[in-house]
């Protein structure tokens, strides 16, 4: 593995309402897929890549994700827990869960970024290449697109020639010679990016801080993914899930 160091923090403090009655005594990232719990598709791909060192964010049921992870040990890694006693949407959850990380003082630039993923989120994206490329392009912020048919309920993301996002979310530059995608629930951010974030309370990034920090000139980038993907916010995406690994087999990492 050829990468810069990183953080890395993986997003599973919510509610899944949307996958309820199922969620309603089993918390979204223990729903099992592909023979596994759904953050465990998470610690694998973490892992594939040489990042064993990681902060879940919990609050629903989290006893339960604590008891079947419990310090990582078992896994091979070293878990630790930001709990949430009021959801913080993901702004807040990374805010606190980075209280965590031994960022230095000043939370300079030099030091490793964090790479925050969804737990209920399964892929094959590189990771290493990732890390690769948010270095090498500068980027305060840099967030995994893909493709999708349904990429403009999501929300689309316009990328220029050189990989920087130009169009946010509807706002920017115009999208006439743009390549439009959908964010990938992968990104990574630069340690000053904590600075920027609202001090206390719960705050969402795409919704609240990022369109600010665009539209103020941070420079966003774009990482194309174009193997796997699957998210599980309904039991429609769970049946696509399960159907995709049935279909092609287990995620298989490349660590290069």
């Amino acid at each position: 593995m050829n990468h810069p160091p990183a953080h890395a923090i993986i997003l599973a403090a919510g509610r899944g309402t949307r996958l309820r009655p199922l969620t309603e005594n089993l918390p979204k990232p223990l729903v099992p897929a592909g023979g596994k719990p759904l953050i465990a598709h998470g610690l694998a791909l973490l892992k594939a890549h040489g990042i064993t060192d990681v902060i879940v964010n919990v609050h629903h049921l989290r006893e339960k994700i604590v008891s079947e992870l419990g310090d990582g040990a078992r896994l091979g890694m070293r878990l630790r827990y930001s709990v949430e006693e009021e959801l913080l949407d993901t702004g807040g959850g990374i805010r606190q869960a980075a209280e965590l990380l031994d960022l230095g003082s000043s939370r300079a630039d030099e030091g490793p970024p964090l790479l925050v993923l969804n737990a209920d989120v399964v892929t094959d994206v590189s990771l290493t290449r990732l890390l690769a490329h948010h270095q090498q392009s500068n980027a305060g912020i840099s967030l995994v697109l893909r493709k999708d048919p349904h990429a403009a309920a999501y929300g689309l993301f316009g990328t220029d020639g050189q990989g920087r996002i130009q169009r946010f979310l509807g706002h920017g530059a115009s999208a006439t010679g743009l390549e439009e995608y959908m964010f990938a629930s992968v990104q990574v951010l630069k340690p000053s990016i904590l600075e920027k974030m609202p001090t206390n309370g719960p705050f969402s990034t795409m919704r609240g801080l990022y369109p600010q920090l665009f539209a103020a000139g941070v420079p966003f980038h774009g990482f194309i993914h174009a193997g796997r993907w699957y998210t599980s916010d309904t039991p429609e995406d769970l049946a696509s899930l399960e159907a995709g690994l049935q279909r092609d087999g287990p995620m298989q990492y490349d660590p290069s």
